[in-house]
C-alpha cells in the first residue's frame, strides 16, 4: 500500500465532496456513487484514496460495505492552515500601519505646501486604495479563523 497523506485526500475536489457527504452520516459505496456523475470504479478508486489517508474507514455488514468519516486527520490541515494565517495576519497588519504612517507623513508635508502637486495628490490617493485593500484582506483572513 502505498503510503499516503490528507493533503493528498483533500487535493482532488472530487475527493473532497466525498468527505463532505459522508460526513453527514454512513453510507453504502453505491449511495455513495449515488451523488456523482462519474463511474463506481472511480468513486472506488477515491474512496481508497480516502481510506489509505485514514479519512473514511470501510465495514462490512452482510454484502454492503459501508463507508465512515474519520475527520480528526483534518486537523492537520487546520493546524498548517492556522500557522500561515498567523503568519500573514502580522504580516498585512505590519504593512497597514507602515502605510498608515505614510500617508500621515505625507499628510504633514502636504499642510506644509500651499497648494500639494498632483503628483503628491495620486500618491496618497493609490496608497489609501492599498490600505483599505489590505484592511479588506485581514478582514477575510481573519473571519476564516
Amino acid at each position: 500500500m502505498m503510503r499516503r497523506d490528507v493533503f493528498q485526500a483533500i487535493a482532488d475536489p472530487t475527493r473532497r465532496e466525498i468527505i463532505n457527504v459522508i460526513s453527514s452520516g454512513v453510507y453504502t459505496l453505491n449511495s455513495v456513487a449515488d451523488n456523482f456523475n462519474i463511474s463506481r470504479p472511480a468513486i472506488s478508486r477515491h474512496i481508497k484514496i480516502l481510506t489509505e489517508c485514514g479519512l473514511v474507514v470501510i465495514k462490512q455488514k452482510g454484502r454492503e460495505r459501508y463507508c465512515e468519516a474519520q475527520l480528526q486527520k483534518l486537523n492537520e490541515v487546520s493546524q498548517w492552515v492556522e500557522q500561515y494565517r498567523v503568519f500573514w495576519t502580522k504580516k498585512l497588519d505590519a504593512l497597514g500601519d507602515f502605510l498608515a504612517k505614510e500617508m500621515e507623513a505625507e499628510r504633514k508635508i502636504a499642510r506644509h505646501k500651499k497648494a500639494p502637486t498632483k503628483t503628491v495628490k495620486k500618491h496618497a490617493i493609490k496608497k489609501a486604495a492599498v490600505k483599505r485593500q489590505v484592511k479588506e484582506n485581514s478582514r477575510k483572513i481573519n473571519k476564516t479563523k
